[in-house]
């Protein structure tokens, strides 16, 4: 990996980021590298559970705060917003929440439950709309909202199943809000992030064998880095990409191109 110098990208800049459970997330990596930038870090944990953790990981991030929010609570989404105010404007945000049933991603996926397929697209795509919601008001100077999204949502890939599906409501849930919220200079974007040793993709039954399809057959021959992640995430939040929006970034060694 090179070693890239320290900058000032995201420097006086805030940005929230919703999904740092776990030194081995994604949303651990991009914080990181927006910690690298310059931004000021606000983090949120869902439930007592993850305070604990979240609250070590925050203070090794140097987060100036972390609260609590449950995305498929309404309350804490008001919630949210009234306690982001104080941080004065919001320039970034990270959505980085996804949630299936094991039992889902481990059996066909024509044998998805009710209650199964509902919570997967409530979690995983509609939180989005609702943190949007939430936290649009405080981009009073534009901003940047970014999503972490997997090719999956246009290809099958065995045994992500509802997820996919999930996945496939996301990215159409990024183009509308890009459309919408772009008259208020806010830019929305999804990065599909190719397979990465996460603790909840280790959910995903066989996904060791989806990490050596990737790395046999993408062009780069090797699998992604949670540091590339953070990285593209950065260009997004930052200046840098203030003419993208309504777009679905790859960062995955360059298997989506790819054929037999």
């Amino acid at each position: 990996m090179p070693q890239l110098l320290e900058g000032q990208l995201l420097r006086g800049k805030t940005a929230l980021i919703l999904g740092v459970a776990n030194r081995w997330s994604l949303a651990y990596a991009i914080a990181q590298a927006f910690r690298r930038e310059g931004a000021k870090l606000l983090l949120t944990y869902q439930g007592e559970r993850q305070k604990e953790t979240v609250d070590v990981l925050g203070g090794e991030l140097g987060a100036a705060a972390i609260f609590d929010c449950d995305v498929t609570k309404d309350a804490d989404l008001l919630r949210l917003t009234e306690t982001l105010a104080p941080h004065g404007k919001l320039d970034a945000v990270v959505h980085s929440i996804a949630f299936a049933n094991r039992e889902d991603l481990s059996r066909p996926f024509l044998e998805t439950s009710r209650d199964g397929f509902s919570i997967a697209h409530d979690v995983s795509a509609y939180s989005l709309v609702a943190v949007a919601r939430a936290t649009a008001p405080l981009m009073t100077e534009g901003g940047s909202l970014t999503t972490l999204s997997y090719l999956g949502s246009t290809r099958v890939a065995t045994n992500y199943n509802v997820m996919g599906v999930a996945k496939a409501a996301l990215e159409a849930s990024t183009r509308y809000l890009a459309s919408e919220l772009g008259a208020r200079n806010i830019r929305v974007n999804a990065i599909s992030a190719g397979p990465v040793k996460t603790t909840s993709a280790r959910g995903v039954k066989d996904f060791g064998k989806m990490l050596e399809a990737v790395a046999a057959k993408s062009p780069l021959k090797r699998n992604c880095e949670p540091a590339e992640v953070g990285d593209t995430a950065v260009f997004l939040a930052s200046d840098l990409g203030r003419g993208v929006t309504g777009n679905i970034l790859f960062v995955d060694a360059g298997y989506q191109i790819m054929a037999l």
